[in-house]
């Protein structure tokens, strides 16, 4: 109880001084990781949730359900296809060179690690957080383009690279002598049940509380609880037929946007409060139970692949996909500096630990905590400054610079 106790003081705490935080550069983040990191450190008898602890697994998966669910209930499938141009770039180009990137750097660098564990920590680090960069997705002195390319890349990279992850995993935990139809066989039972069991509950959720929320039947509050039990069924649906939870509360956020669309509005204010408290709590225990214990297994090459993972590994694939954008080269920099890694790889950190074993975990696992550590500070403390020098210089573009004009605009004028 004292673990609950103190997160709330703390929740309380950030709440008292979060309008004088939110002029500065330090983000929520940055405050509950610090506070964890220095519970996990003195905490002592107050603190001591661990890694085996069945409430920071659930903790950490909820969090994620819920995120996942509302990024993809955020996405209008209809008006996506105006806006893809720039987010699919980053997806469709910059997702898969990153993973490349970060796969051969961490076999350069872990020397004892296989071609497919190298391939779990890029993929571990590959999705970015729209938690983490919400300073600069919700800042509305930069073009309306950039921030809905973020946006739309961080809702989506997470479902993306869950089936990815999977796979991965599926093969590193692998027995020996185990066929390479077996695991494959696994994977995509997981993928496949997923998106059956998301798309099924989007559907018939979305469907129902339309047709009773339209007819009066559903009152206020219950319509956004409803909405929160279509995600919780999606997970665990999943995962009684053999599918991933994770894929499926994001497909069923696509799903229940695609034929709900009417009651999105209603209920992505609570969902968004809700992970907003989850996502503090688990940046908390992050902290404490992840960050804390790994503070002395620095090494060298450790510290390499982190710097790299977030600069080279990241930047330069966002640099060749948006190669013939026609955009300025620092907004290149800025959306390539911009992929804060954060709630999804957490939980495949997590997800690690408890599947994997020996030096490979402990590798793996370390590198992912490392860098999302790093992450949560660097990209807190640089988004505010960078997004007013973007902005001040993209204000004085001409209204004709690609970053100004709106999607729409562009696919007309291509058309000419």
């Amino acid at each position: 109880m004292s673990e609950l106790l103190i997160i709330s003081v703390v929740v309380f705490g950030f709440a008292m001084v979060s309008g004088r935080l939110s002029l500065s550069p330090v983000t929520a983040p940055m405050v509950f990781t610090a506070v964890g990191v220095l519970l996990g450190a003195v905490g002592g008898p107050w603190f001591h949730l661990d890694l085996e602890s069945e409430a920071v697994s659930l903790l950490v998966e909820a969090t994620l359900v819920l995120v996942l669910f509302t990024d993809a209930v955020r996405i209008d499938l209809r008006m996506l296809r105006r806006q893809i141009l720039l987010p699919a770039r980053l997806l469709g180009i910059g997702l898969p060179l990153t993973i490349v990137l970060g796969t051969l750097a961490a076999a350069a660098l872990f020397g004892r690690l296989t071609i497919v564990e190298a391939a779990l920590i890029a993929a571990i680090l590959a999705p970015t957080d729209a938690a983490l960069g919400q300073a600069v997705v919700s800042d509305k002195r930069l073009p309306v383009r950039i921030r809905q390319g973020l946006n739309v890349e961080s809702g989506l990279n997470d479902g993306i690279m869950v089936p990815i992850v999977t796979v991965f995993l599926a093969i590193a935990a692998t027995e020996t002598g185990a066929t390479a139809g077996k695991w494959g066989l696994f994977a995509a039972q997981q993928v496949g049940f997923g998106i059956l069991a998301g798309a099924l509950a989007g559907v018939l959720g979305g469907w129902l509380l339309h047709r009773f929320a339209s007819a009066g039947f559903v009152d206020g509050i219950y319509r956004q609880l409803a909405t929160i039990a279509i995600a919780v069924a999606a997970f665990t649906s999943a995962g009684v037929v053999g599918g991933n939870g994770f894929i499926a509360a994001f497909v069923a956020g696509l799903a229940f946007s695609h034929v709900a669309r009417e009651q999105c509005k209603n209920v992505q204010d609570f969902t968004e409060d809700e992970g907003e408290l989850l996502g503090s709590m688990t940046f908390l225990v992050f902290g404490a139970v992840l960050a804390a214990p790994v503070l002395g297994s620095l090494t060298w090459q450790i510290a390499l692949y982190v710097v790299l993972s977030l600069t080279v590994v990241r930047m330069l694939p966002v640099l060749v996909a948006l190669a013939g954008s026609r955009t300025r080269f620092e907004t290149r920099l800025f959306i390539g500096w911009f992929g804060p890694r954060g709630l999804a790889s957490i939980l495949f950190a997590l997800l690690v630990f408890e599947q994997l074993s020996g030096t490979v975990a402990d590798a793996v696992f370390s590198v992912a905590v490392w860098t999302i550590l790093v992450s949560v500070f660097a990209h807190g403390i640089t988004a505010s400054p960078w997004t007013s020098r973007l902005a001040r210089r993209l204000n004085e573009a001409p209204a004709s610079a690609p970053e100004m004009v709106e999607v729409g605009e562009m696919l007309t004028r291509r058309r000419l």
